[in-house]
């Protein structure tokens, strides 16, 4: 695992700048070209999320709100309770103002990819209506951009794992269970083996049963998780009202920190910040538009707008709720990193019980987000083969779920972060260069809103 471990660390570093580029200056660029489009039609976006234009003639297999609860089943979990923890862990307090930053970019980026996907709409091998990177990538760009959606795909099968989800799962349970103390008698390395192939089992109930399964599963879990996990970092919030504002202020100021203490100064802090939003939200990344292209909807600028919403919600959201919980407690002051300075952070703020809250939470996130994720890399190998074989992916998933368990959380950490800014290159290539064709159905999707025609 070592020799893994440097081969993927010593790759990095090639992959930020194109990363940092696409994502920042080709997100800001994407910005500036909608003049801030899809930011004033934010309340239409709630609208359209609620139901108010669903078309049951529509094309498809979810509604835009399954599509939206999938999709941020998959962002909204681990990354937003240990994703935070690793990069204040990294880089500070300062790390969340650029992980705002770079969130408020990936809305953006997420109503242009998203609309694609239902613009340029195509179909597997068996006939099945498909969308995503490789379909807005080889349809909208043409054939010659063949090898862009091939890369991508590729880049998926690695990408999609769930291998940060289920490494950092068991990590919590470590944590909190304390299994060397129970009437169980097992070595650390045996209880992460049976940690990893509880979850696999469990997961395999849901994944093999398709798209249909896992976004009706979705669709309950995440809002009542969601809303769970909010109420509880509000009444942290509520009862350390004096610190909140204090923690707020850190942020801001100590992201204009040019002495900060972080590894590559204050560039390092920005880059990790974007690294650990795009892990988020992972606006740019191309995975979303997998599940919104499937849903029933014939009107792209609808699916970008309530794919737009995603972003705010567990980034802006839950990723700054979860920050200043780490930062008021003075978790983020200890030696942790990842789900246990979190962990730390609700024990010492929840009355001695917050951990075992948390726990709970984390269950339910990890899960939901092990479905999700799955799918995302059926969809990739299905693509590079045929729908028949691409439904293999799930038993090679789970499979990598039990790795996972026992591996260290540098590899997991750095295999996802390469995989990820690989994914961003093809993604963002294709989104900026089929950008007017957005904003020309943008033009007269508002048109017929305004005259009342949708």
């Amino acid at each position: 695992m070592d020799a893994i471990n440097d081969f993927i660390s010593s790759a990095l570093p090639y992959t930020e700048w194109p990363m940092f580029l696409l994502l920042i200056a080709g997100g800001l660029f994407l910005v500036i070209y909608s003049k801030f489009l899809p930011y004033r039609y934010f309340g239409h976006a709630i609208a359209i999320t609620a139901g108010k234009y669903d078309d049951k003639n529509a094309k498809g297999d979810v509604s835009s709100f399954q599509a939206l609860s999938a999709a941020v089943a998959a962002t909204v979990g681990l990354g937003n309770i240990s994703g935070v923890a690793i990069a204040i862990h990294d880089g500070g307090p300062g790390v969340v103002f650029w992980i705002w930053a770079t969130a408020l970019i990936g809305m953006c980026i997420k109503f242009y990819s998203c609309s694609l996907s239902i613009m340029f709409r195509g179909t597997d091998s068996e006939g099945r209506l498909q969308g995503g990177p490789m379909f807005y990538i080889t349809q909208g760009l043409g054939q010659r951009a063949r090898p862009l959606a091939i890369f991508f795909a590729v880049c998926g099968l690695f990408g999609f794992l769930g291998v940060f989800t289920a490494n950092q799962f068991t990590e919590t349970f470590m944590s909190v269970v304390e299994p060397s103390s129970t009437l169980f008698e097992m070595s650390e390395l045996n209880w992460k083996w049976t940690i990893g192939f509880l979850l696999a089992i469990i997961t395999s109930f849901v994944i093999f049963g398709g798209l249909h399964k896992i976004a009706k599963v979705a669709s309950a879990l995440v809002p009542f998780m969601v809303a769970i996990y909010l109420i509880a970092v509000i009444v942290v919030m509520a009862l350390n009202a004096s610190q909140v504002l204090p923690s707020l202020k850190m942020i801001i100021t100590e992201a204009w920190n040019f002495k900060t203490v972080v590894t590559g100064g204050f560039w390092g802090l920005v880059i990790i910040g974007i690294r650990r939003a795009m892990f988020s939200n992972e606006a740019g990344l191309g995975s979303a538009p997998m599940y919104h292209g499937q849903s029933r909807n014939d009107e792209p600028i609808r699916e970008g707008l309530v794919a737009m919403l995603g972003p705010f919600i567990d980034t802006i959201m839950v990723c700054t709720f979860t920050a200043v919980v780490i930062i008021l407690s003075g978790a983020y002051l200890e030696d942790s990193s990842g789900i246990v300075m979190t962990l730390t952070a609700f024990e010492r703020t929840l009355f001695g019980y917050g951990d075992d809250l948390l726990m709970l939470i984390v269950t339910a996130f990890a899960l939901s987000t092990l479905f999700t994720y799955s799918y995302y890399g059926v969809k990739c190998l299905s693509f590079l083969t045929n729908a028949k074989i691409g439904k293999f992916y799930n038993v090679y998933f789970v499979v990598m779920i039990v790795f996972a368990a026992v591996a260290s959380l540098e590899l997991v950490k750095n295999l996802i972060d390469l995989s990820y800014a690989l994914m961003v290159i093809p993604n963002m290539i294709a989104v900026l260069l089929l950008a007017p064709k957005v904003n020309k159905a943008a033009t007269a999707y508002f048109k017929k809103l305004k005259d009342g025609r949708t």
